[in-house]
Order: C-alpha cells, then sequence, then structure tokens
C-alpha cells in the first residue's frame, strides 16, 4: 500500500504543479534506477520543459494557431506524459533492500 500512495504522490506532482515540475518523477526514478533509458527520459522532460518555459516567454497572452497548438502539446507533454511515465515505469525496491527492482 505503501508503494501505491508514494507512486501516486510522485505522479502528482507534474499534474499539481501544471508540467512545471515534470521533470521530477523522472529524475527521482533515473536517480533510484540508474538505467540509461531512464536518464534518456529524465533529460526528454527536462528538454520539454525548458521548451515549454521559452514558448511562454516568447509566445504573446493571446496566441491563435501553431503557436497555440506548440503551446499546448508541451504543456499536454510536460503533464501527462510525465505523470504516464511515473505510473508506468516506476517500480519501488522490492522488501528488504534499498535498490529499485
Amino acid at each position: 500500500m505503501k508503494s501505491v500512495a508514494s507512486r501516486t504522490l510522485l505522479a502528482a506532482v507534474p499534474v499539481v504543479s501544471l508540467g512545471v515540475l515534470g521533470v521530477v518523477p523522472s529524475l527521482v526514478i533515473a536517480l533510484r534506477r540508474r538505467g540509461r533509458a531512464h536518464w534518456i527520459a529524465c533529460a526528454v522532460f527536462t528538454v520539454v520543459t525548458v521548451g515549454w518555459v521559452v514558448q511562454i516567454a516568447v509566445t504573446p497572452e493571446e496566441t491563435h494557431g501553431l503557436l497555440f497548438v506548440a503551446d499546448f502539446l508541451l504543456l499536454l507533454l510536460s503533464t501527462v506524459g510525465a505523470t504516464l511515465h511515473c505510473l508506468l515505469s516506476y517500480t519501488p525496491s522490492p522488501k528488504g533492500t534499498g535498490e529499485s527492482a
């Protein structure tokens, strides 16, 4: 039960922060598992988050067309994508060990 609660809380971080902290679950998974694929996923979510912040900075407030679509896709990737990544790839460590499976 503890692992379900911790996974749910970790997966909620991108949603609660509206994508700003979308890299946090991927970073936690990469630090725990230390696998190459997890570090690549962490880098992808970092690039998406930085791209989204840059997009927000340079896009006018009333946006239409392709700029709006780009902003929406970056927001979607940094929230829903990061949440799904956490829920589907995060496995807690086996009982009695400090490492994840």
